[in-house]
């Protein structure tokens, strides 16, 4: 089948070149002239593990292209999918001009046809406003669908190799069919329902996925006050298959270009039909509020922080990822810069991207977690990088000013940390002083 996508970014390149592994022959277009070029080059613009031994294969297979003419990419389409950003305006409601910019070419430029499909997450409504929009450009007839994309950074092949289930939201028939054709060889689960509901489905996944996240750390910090381990609580709870254990790891809340933007969207959303989101809008203070407990824990063992060499450890949202959009980390770092310390950073993919967002000559960039802990009075591991969890905690103490450690993932054991003096603060879970680890390791 003939695919042509409209928007070279996270899900438009990833939904391209794996459609094109499974055989589709694919034109991903984009008006970055000098961003087609690179990736005719084989230059990937994205971070995303297995992206580019994939692209590079179905490229030199004659399966995937990429140009910046439209209407060169769109003349023998079967399916054209738009993909392009929708970022959040101020009030949080999502900018659709790029959508709608997209929506008002194809409609100039086509010549037969064609399933025009929303690959973007956009607002409940968008598809019928994409529709009014291409039928005021163009005679040819068409078909307007949905479908949604549920990737997740660092695991985007996978994600969309093999999804949970695939949501087509179309009134047409023979678009159903076509769009069912081209995701028979992904999933058998197809959830084929209207198009407003499936705009929807989207966003209630996110912000469903987004509520449990803060729902556990709101059950963390309940355990600090009373002496629980949220992690075990967290285990028992997740056993129960109603609740089942996926995003209930305490921590320092979620991040990156879809839950903190989907979940504002949908409030915005639910205001513009007069209904006030109560619930959703707590989910987002508390995530808000969540990434300060690393300061109160770094008070807590430090006291003031003016002059203190804070490390971190982690720039990115997650692991396996350059993205740094709304990552914890640069509040933090932000935070602590206010209050007067000094920052020495490392990530082992995020740091040019982190540092386009933040270079502050309070901020010492560094190659390695051990470089980073060097001369610090405390460690603050944000992201729960490998190279992070694995790190030999006896040569950090031995390279650190003072032996603080403040865990934002609840990723080290009590085993990792035998034989050690730190002071560990983890997220929701027993802090474990210098003195408490004395009188374990006599025991």
């Amino acid at each position: 089948m003939n695919i042509t996508v409209i928007g070279t970014g996270y899900v438009g390149l990833v939904s391209g070149v794996c459609y094109a592994e499974r055989g589709h022959k694919v034109i991903c277009v984009d008006k970055d002239i000098d961003k087609i070029a690179k990736l005719r080059a084989g230059e990937i613009p994205i971070y995303e593990p297995g992206l580019k031994e994939i692209a590079d294969r179905n490229r030199e297979a004659g399966r995937l292209a990429y140009t910046s003419e439209l209407g060169e990419a769109i003349k023998d389409a079967e399916i054209v999918m738009i993909a392009v950003g929708t970022p959040p305006l101020p009030n949080g409601e999502a900018d659709m001009q790029y959508v709608e910019k997209a929506a008002e070419e194809i409609g100039s430029l086509l010549n037969g046809y064609k399933v025009i499909c929303i690959k973007s997450t956009v607002p409940v409504g968008t598809n019928e406003r994409v529709q009014a929009i291409i039928a005021s450009n163009t005679r040819q007839p068409f078909d307007i669908a949905s479908v949604p994309e549920f990737l997740r950074e660092g695991t985007a092949i996978q994600d969309t190799l093999f999804p949970d289930r695939i949501v087509i939201g179309a009134e047409s028939v023979l678009a159903i069919d076509r769009l069912v054709q081209l995701h028979d060889s992904l999933s058998s689960h197809f959830v084929v329902t209207d198009i407003r509901s499936a705009e929807m489905i989207k966003y209630a996944s996110n912000a469903f996925l987004a509520t449990k996240i803060s729902f556990i750390n709101e059950i963390a910090n309940i355990c600090e006050k009373v002496g629980a381990d949220v992690s075990e609580v967290s285990y028992g709870m997740g056993l129960d298959q109603r609740i089942g254990p996926s995003f209930l790891r305490a921590g320092i809340g979620y991040g990156g270009s879809c839950f903190p933007k989907d979940t504002k969207a949908l409030i915005q959303i639910a205001g513009n039909v007069e209904y006030d989101f109560k619930l959703l809008k707590s989910v987002v203070e508390v995530n808000q509020h969540q990434r300060y407990g690393i300061i109160d824990k770094l008070r807590s063992a430090l006291g003031n922080l003016t002059g203190k060499k804070i490390a971190i450890w982690g720039l990115a949202f997650k692991p396996e990822t350059d993205d740094v959009r709304e990552a914890p980390a640069l509040e933090i770092v932000q935070r602590l810069i206010s209050l007067g310390a000094v920052i020495r950073v490392t990530d082992p993919i995020a740091m040019d991207n982190f540092r386009r967002q933040m270079d502050h000559p309070s901020i010492v960039w560094c190659d390695s977690a051990l470089e980073a802990a060097a001369d610090s009075d405390a460690v603050c591991l944000l992201t729960e990088w490998d190279c992070f969890v694995q790190a030999d905690l006896h040569e950090v103490e031995m390279v650190m000013a003072r032996p603080v450690l403040i865990d934002g993932r609840n990723v080290f054991t009590r085993q990792q940390l035998e034989g050690t003096h730190f002071a560990y603060y983890p997220i929701g879970r027993p802090a474990l002083l210098m003195e408490d680890l004395a009188v374990q390791q006599l025991l």
